[in-house]
């Protein structure tokens, strides 16, 4: 990628800070699961085609159409407001979210398009220039171009990108597809939008920063060699809807339950300490609003947990459901490709009482 722009996130001196222009940043700017799925409830859709190999049906990553026997289009698009100041980093932060979920359908992006929404006589052509910059660096080192977009004059700066990809068709990964025997696979720590709160809040350090945005704009490049390893059932990607959420929408569409192996999930430095604290974000409670009824936690699971386990991820990582014969090359390749702190979280259950579970021990 690009080389990386300083670690404090530097403050606009005639103009306000990004994160002040919006209401929600980043993946928590998400609608609500529950709202979402009362919007969405009633929606008359047309008959599927039978080249549309994923739709909505079971809340997937992106869409996915076969163009032949040999390639199927992946098409997605992600956008949302601030969640950091540098201009430069927000874009390179929303365009690393947009391209994961390509990668999440085990595709290889070829081209996006950028969605610009910018309060023009609030920004300078100087800031929203660099929040573009920002998105084209990454595209750039995914190796594809931004090939046209679409700009807007709106209240609140909103960046993204809609992004296309290849994939064969045999090779498409959906969230569905997960097998009782399953173990699961998270390929990056938790915490982003814990820290993004605490940014809010003028509490995050250099070096959580850092972190913060080494996670976030680290491309997910996993997701097509993973796709083609025979094991490899299901791949989504943990974003707005944080690890429970996202856990929920594999065990939903395979019919099986989803078991966390809580103390195995990793962790960002320092957001227990500061969850411990009550720095996290409304979007977690909404999360939890929305499906806690599905979700069975352990005794003595506190407030704390619960906040890291509806925590909504920007630009999360990789969950993977595979065969314990096959994880050995999964976590290769989540090593080969710099993703060292992927780690076994769970398992994957026949259907139980709930669909997903939550243990301590």
């Amino acid at each position: 990628m690009s080389a990386s722009p300083p670690a404090t996130p530097p403050a606009p001196t005639a103009e306000p800070r990004l994160t002040s222009l919006s209401h929600g940043g980043g993946c928590g700017c998400k609608i609500a699961p529950g709202v979402l799925s009362g919007i969405l409830r009633g929606t008359v859709q047309m008959p599927v085609p039978p080249e549309l190999l994923v739709g909505i049906e079971t809340a997937d990553d992106a869409a996915v159409y076969r163009l032949n026997d040999h390639q199927a289009l992946v098409a997605t698009t992600d956008f949302f407001m601030p969640i950091v100041d540098d201009p430069f980093d927000f874009g390179r932060i929303a365009a690393t979210n947009a391209l994961s979920d390509v990668y999440a359908m085990g595709g290889t992006p070829i081209m996006a398009l950028a969605i610009v929404g910018m309060p023009i006589n609030v920004l300078s052509v100087e800031t929203i220039g660099k929040i573009l910059e920002g998105g084209a660096s990454v595209c750039r080192a995914a190796g594809i171009p931004i090939a046209g977009g679409h700009t807007i004059d709106s209240v609140e700066p909103i960046y993204g990108l809609v992004a296309l990809g290849l994939v064969h068709p045999e090779r498409v990964q959906r969230n569905a597809g997960a097998q009782a025997g399953d173990v699961l696979v998270l390929g990056k720590p938790l915490g982003v939008g814990i820290y993004s709160a605490a940014l809010k809040k003028n509490l995050l350090g250099t070096e959580g920063y850092a972190q913060m945005i080494g996670a976030t704009t680290r491309l997910n490049t996993p997701g097509p060699e993973l796709a083609a390893l025979p094991g490899v059932h299901a791949i989504t990607d943990v974003t707005g809807f944080a690890l429970a959420g996202h856990a929920l929408e594999l065990a939903r569409g395979a019919g099986v339950t989803v078991q966390l192996d809580w103390p195995a999930v990793p962790l960002l430095p320092g957001v227990r300490e500061f969850a411990a604290q009550g720095i996290v974000t409304g979007a977690s409670g909404r999360n939890w609003a929305a499906y806690g009824h599905e979700v069975a936690l352990p005794e003595g699971f506190g407030d704390t947990e619960r906040a890291l386990l509806t925590d909504p991820q920007t630009s999360g990582g990789l969950l993977v459901a595979c065969t314990a014969d096959s994880l050995r090359d999964v976590l290769s390749v989540f090593e080969r490709q710099g993703f060292g702190e992927a780690a076994v979280v769970g398992r994957v259950e026949p259907a139980g009482a709930k669909p997903l579970a939550v243990r301590l021990a």
